[in-house]
């Protein structure tokens, strides 16, 4: 890579596609001359969906590697995009903007109008597909709608579109535009780094940047892959990717993920179950992204209207517990611990923490949404908003109402040894097997030997799973004579 001075230039906007590789928008950019890479942060325009913490600590490292990648001429901003790039155009000779699209319904607003004001300054602007396998207009039912159940959209939909591109290569040379006039910000300058120790917990787990996340995919795929399909419901065993932070900052592309599996499969390597299996939960990334596409609302609004009648409880001290890891019952509070120390969860325990949650405490799923929000490193719009409502049962493919995990018998099948139990709670680890799941029914000789001391060093369960069952039950039960 080079820097030379030129009179005209391009700007590539990288915003959620954080690599070189597979990096479509700057691939395109780089034929036509020297670039300006640039990352803007906007907060104004994101409002509600203003990035969480964890995201944030992820994003600063994570653009910290690309700089070094890039040679470090990224050029950092924070504010209003559509003023930032419309300074940059007036005070040098820019004759084309690129970006990758990205699909949060503020996103489309915002570009939109950034794209119809830069080319009324004879500006052209052109946008990319970077994220996503198949764009949400290209896989549509026979009318014209879209899917609202998985399985037809996947194997009426996607499998039978056109194949998603191959992956491309990375630039094999990069023209950056050189000159005094540009902003003069550093990453530091975004305040992205949270000012507690909470982030060192979270960086011990993770590597962050493009090298990083072909690395994650490749050990993934040689170790991993094989017995996805059973061993991705036990968190204690490594059958799950853990690609998908590295998806949602785009440091690795579908494109990469997918063929890396196909061509595998191709070559009759491993067990095609569990390579199906894997490619179908790609399948859900897709789903999700096209929901919230067609129904901008996802992050908010009940896509089954009904359940607006829904008598949700709001009770801030057992949230706080189920928030902390604190309500009794070891499997919720496993994985309610795993998501504060590590800044993910294993995906099993998403659903059964959120459906304890929902179900159990009868809390609204906005409230499990907005703390996943702000504590996962994967959190992701689409995603997110659309795995709340499937658990709550209020969204497109849901959960049946009556599908209420149990977290005795979730952790009895899952985690038999309680190893994952222990792992993350260790003021109870000294307990036999027969009383990891359920301590409060171990005998006082047991507790005292495990020095177990029920609400003190842990706690009583915060409600009892039986009651609140058919509470949940009938409160459910209820909304199907509702008019929609």
């Amino acid at each position: 890579m080079r820097f030379f001075l030129k009179k005209t230039a391009s700007i590539f906007w990288f915003r959620q596609d954080l690599r070189l590789n597979d990096n479509p928008g700057l691939i395109e950019a780089v034929k036509h001359g020297s670039i300006i890479p640039i990352y803007i942060l906007d907060d104004k325009n994101s409002k509600e969906h203003k990035m969480g913490a964890a995201s944030r600590l992820w994003l600063h490292y994570s653009l910290t590697q690309l700089n070094e990648q890039l040679g470090s001429p990224l050029i950092i901003a924070k504010g209003e995009p559509e003023e930032i790039l419309t300074n940059i155009c007036t005070q040098e000779v820019i004759s084309k903007v690129f970006w990758n699209r990205v699909y949060e319904p503020w996103c489309i607003k915002r570009d939109k109008r950034i794209k119809e004001n830069l080319t009324k300054q004879n500006i052209e602007v052109k946008s990319f597909n970077s994220s996503l396998l198949w764009e949400p207009w290209d896989v549509l039912k026979g009318d014209g709608t879209p899917y609202k159940v998985f399985t037809p959209y996947f194997r009426r939909g996607c499998l039978s579109a056109p194949f998603p591109r191959r992956p491309l290569s990375k630039p094999e040379k990069i023209i950056f535009y050189k000159t005094d006039n540009l902003i003069k910000s550093s990453i530091n300058d975004l305040n992205l780094l949270p000012n507690h120790k909470w982030k060192d917990k979270l960086l011990v787990n993770w590597k962050i940047g493009e090298k990083e996340a072909i690395s994650r995919l490749t050990e993934f795929i040689d170790f991993e892959l094989d017995d996805y399909k059973e061993g991705r419901n036990f968190p204690t065993k490594k059958n799950v990717s853990r690609l998908s932070p590295y998806l949602h900052w785009g440091e690795i592309s579908p494109n990469t993920v997918w063929y890396a599996v196909k061509d595998r499969m191709d070559l009759g390597i491993g067990n095609t179950k569990d390579s199906d299996h894997f490619l179908s939960e790609i399948g859900w990334r897709e789903f999700s992204y096209t929901l919230l596409f067609y129904f901008p609302e996802l992050p908010k609004e009940n896509l089954q209207k009904r359940f607006n009648k829904f008598p949700w409880k709001f009770d801030e001290k057992k949230l706080l517990a189920w928030k902390k890891g604190m309500t009794g019952y070891p499997i919720v509070d496993a994985g309610m611990r795993e998501l504060w120390s590590t800044g993910y969860m294993h995906n099993r325990l998403r659903m059964i923490v959120g459906s304890f949650l929902v179900k159990n405490l009868l809390i609204h799923w906005h409230e499990g949404e907005k703390w996943f929000w702000d504590c996962l490193l994967d959190a992701d719009l689409a995603n997110n908003s659309a795995s709340w409502q499937w658990i709550a049962g209020c969204g497109a493919d849901a959960a049946p109402y009556f599908r209420i995990f149990n977290p005795i018998t979730q952790g009895l099948k899952f985690d038999s040894e309680g190893v994952y139990i222990r792992k993350f709670i260790p003021e109870i680890a000294n307990l036999p097997n027969k009383y990891i799941f359920n301590p409060w029914e171990a005998p006082k000789d047991v507790l005292e030997k495990a020095n177990v001391r029920l609400g003190e060093n842990y706690p009583n369960p915060i409600i009892d799973l039986k009651s609140s069952r058919e509470e949940a039950l009938l409160a459910f039960s209820k909304l199907k004579t509702l008019e929609i």
